[in-house]
């Protein structure tokens, strides 16, 4: 099989990446070429070493000819532009998103008209996609059958690319399948451009030893799931046969993958229990409007079970995660209080 994985070296893209090469299948099937597309590659990437990597560098849509010169057997989508960036310029959300996904589409078509094979396509979406409207109140619990009406130009975007995604499968162009993403915490890194960035932030910088701020009201609830969680995820999604059955894809509903509930406040008080006063001290609380209204028009509560009839499960608690982090990137924590427990108990 022949795999391309557009946003391949940011954060997700890299863990998909990685994930796929300790098996070397998808679906059950060997992996014969990965390749990695992305607008920026990092020198010296160990995932570019692996001889089953191709990389293909640049603009998407300028790079398709290059992504589809050979048979493409699945795609997995998760270029995209972030929320705040999306809010902050529409026509560059527009492009990088909407315009983007299209071309994709539309190359995937042209394949398959050809007599190469239907692609699999797998479209990263997002939360995003939901949003209180005064007309249509968000129910206290969300589900796959809850009507998207966003609130911001990103999940706009994505919730567009979902209707082109179900209309191309609709009409057999592309096997297509949407995996709706909650909020990623903790992300390691730099932080990025998106309005939940903070999410990560709040623990990730503390426990480096930094100064971070908290910009909505910490009681504020939230929808997360892990890194680890994600991906698998993400992989279920895009592996899963079509049918009726049980662990089976029916239809062309979104997935909703599984969420965690908690309040910022929650995780606020997780990061003082497991690494101490000075650590959690060095988060402040400052509320920025523009922030808070759009990850507060996101549901913080969902309905997972159509998840859990796939085999996903959501994680037990916001511990668990901050200490798989804790296990994952000792790296970049730095010696502070209470941190050797909660070193000792992520190893454990």
């Amino acid at each position: 099989m022949r795999i391309v994985i557009t946003g391949g070296f940011g954060f997700l893209g890299r863990q998909v990446a990685e994930r796929l090469l300790e098996t070397r299948r998808f679906n059950g099937a060997p992996v014969d070429r990965l390749v990695l597309a992305d607008l920026f590659v990092p020198d010296a990437s160990p995932l570019a070493a692996d001889p089953l990597v191709e990389v293909v560098q640049g603009d998407l849509t300028a790079r398709l000819g290059e992504l589809f010169a050979e048979p493409v057997d699945a795609v997995i989508h998760l270029a995209s532009a972030v929320s705040a960036a999306c809010e902050a310029d529409f026509d560059l959300g527009m492009a990088a998103n909407v315009d983007t996904t299209r071309a994709l589409l539309e190359a995937a078509r042209t394949q398959s008209a050809a007599g190469g094979p239907v692609v699999r396509l797998l479209f990263s979406s997002s939360v995003a996609v939901y949003g209180p409207d005064p007309a249509l109140p968000l129910p206290e619990v969300v589900s796959e059958a809850t009507l998207p009406t966003p609130r911001s130009s990103y999940g706009v975007q994505k919730f567009v690319c979902e209707q082109l995604v179900a209309e191309y499968t609709r009409r057999g162009f592309v096997d297509g399948r949407v995996a709706r993403l909650m909020t990623v915490s903790v992300r390691p890194g730099k932080p990025n451009a998106a309005a939940s960035g903070f999410l990560s932030g709040i623990v990730r910088e503390p426990l480096a030893g930094l100064p971070a701020v908290c910009p909505v009201d910490p009681a504020l609830r939230v929808a997360l799931a892990s890194p680890r969680r994600t991906v698998a995820g993400i992989l279920r999604v895009a592996e899963l046969e079509r049918g009726e059955g049980p662990g089976q894809l029916d239809g062309r509903l979104p997935v909703n993958l599984p969420a965690l509930t908690v309040s910022v406040e929650e995780m606020l008080r997780t990061l003082r229990r497991v690494a101490g006063d000075a650590v959690a001290d060095l988060v402040t609380v400052a509320p920025e409007p523009a922030v808070e209204a759009i990850v507060g028009s996101w549901p913080a509560a969902f309905d997972n079970a159509r998840a859990a009839t796939l085999g996903l499960a959501a994680d037990p608690d916001f511990e668990s995660v901050v200490r798989e982090y804790l296990a994952g990137h000792a790296d970049a924590v730095t010696a502070v209080t209470g941190l050797g427990a909660g070193r000792q108990s992520a190893d454990r």
